[in-house]
């Protein structure tokens, strides 16, 4: 009998951990089937760009595993059974579309739902502000910036690495705007004292107004209200706050942790099934000075290395690889001319050294092209012979081979 694996979620961590996946198992030992609702690959790192008008380069999954032996299964996720070992999806697309419910069983599960756009309960978000932490969003918020007038007010709340990238793509790719940011605190207060020099330059040679120590608490159609009483013009409110995780694991009996990610150890095994492995958003992984990694695409594709490989090796009953995740730089774009590198130690803090201007934007760039190669090259880099599968024998798989 097969080894059978799912994985759920084509994001850069589920894509990167079945390409993994297949390089290090022998086809004839497992069945690797990944689960995603779309039929391309979607550079998340990107969105802000899409919404700013910009065109992606599509990348579809059928070129991307053909000849792995991945399986891509077009459905939503709506339940996991981690008890039964069950996952269950509704298809989607085509002459799916409409079909029921279908259920899949699975030996080993790789979560990797990742996480979705955070209206922090704020009244007025949902119905009057646009996002993009999807593609989706993304392309609603491009539609609507297509139709605003030159002079309508743009605000951008949340000045973290989503809101600074989305406000200055805005900004530079529609001058004739009034584009606004509100942070919460000091603009980039994250950053070295270089860092907010240059982030703060840019911002205001795109005439971007930063409103700070600002925290809004209500969104109209047409304005955004602050707590301290203050009113803002807003034709297009852009919420970027933060991320929330994908609801599925919190009606499941795995056990979680902070915001409702699932606790996993060292090897993105979960403390509680340990048939089940979370990567990315989805999970809550501890790392250098024990504290747990950020959500992003700099903490997700090393848990997705590792996960893939700690399955492989505990099916192969090869030595469980443990390789600590530590934190390099955070890059940041500003636009498509201007960028910003802040180097930081391994536990995400910064240090003096940043890179900036032109040079920044183009090693974003290549850290941006580098991460979408990764996805689209997932065996590449690999050593070329995979291992076989030590078989266990366990009371299903006896009954199973006794009824065959």
């Amino acid at each position: 009998m097969q080894h059978r694996i799912v994985v759920l979620g084509a994001g850069y961590t589920g894509a990167v951990a079945a390409g993994r996946l297949a390089k290090r198992l022998h086809q004839q030992d497992v069945t690797l089937t990944l689960v995603n609702p779309e039929p391309d690959f979607v550079e998340r790192v990107r969105l802000h760009q899409l919404a700013a008008g910009q065109d992606l380069r599509p990348r579809p999954f059928s070129e991307v595993f053909a000849g792995t032996g991945v399986e891509l299964k077009l459905a939503k996720v709506t339940a996991v059974d981690v008890d039964r070992k069950t996952v269950t999806v509704v298809p989607t697309g085509g002459r799916a579309s409409g079909a029921e419910q279908e259920e899949l069983e699975y030996d080993t599960l790789v979560y990797a739902l990742g996480s979705g756009w955070n209206d922090g309960g704020v009244p007025g978000v949902a119905e009057h502000a646009h996002e993009i932490a999807g593609r989706a969003g993304a392309l609603r918020l491009r539609a609507r910036l297509a139709g605003l007038e030159a002079g309508r007010p743009v605000v951008v709340v949340g000045g973290g690495l989503t809101g600074v990238e989305a406000v200055t793509e805005i900004a530079e790719a529609r001058p004739d705007l009034d584009v606004a940011l509100a942070v919460h605190g000091v603009l980039g207060g994250w950053l070295s004292e270089k860092g907010r020099a240059h982030l703060r330059k840019v911002v205001d040679g795109l005439g971007i107004t930063v409103h700070e120590h600002t925290v809004v608490d209500a969104v109209e159609a047409d304005r955004v209200r602050t707590a301290d009483g203050r009113t803002l013009p807003a034709e297009v409110t852009v919420w970027t706050t933060g991320f929330a995780v994908h609801p599925i694991a919190g009606a499941t009996t795995l056990e979680r942790a902070d915001h409702g990610r699932i606790a996993v150890d060292s090897t993105m095994r979960s403390l509680s099934h340990p048939d089940v492995y979370a990567v990315g958003d989805a999970a809550t992984a501890i790392g250098p000075g024990g504290q747990p990694l950020r959500m992003s695409c700099a903490s997700g594709v090393p848990m997705a290395w590792q996960a893939a490989d700690a399955i492989a090796a505990r099916l192969t009953g090869a030595e469980v690889p443990r390789v600590p995740i530590r934190y390099v730089q955070q890059c940041i774009s500003l636009g498509r001319r201007e960028g910003l590198i802040q180097f930081v130690t391994a536990d995400d803090r910064a240090v003096d050294r940043a890179l900036t201007g032109r040079i920044a934007a183009r090693y974003k760039e290549l850290i941006c092209k580098g991460a979408a190669w990764g996805v689209a090259h997932p065996t590449l880099g690999l050593p070329t012979r995979r291992r076989r599968i030590v078989r266990q024998e366990t009371p299903d798989r006896a009954r199973a081979r006794a009824a065959a």
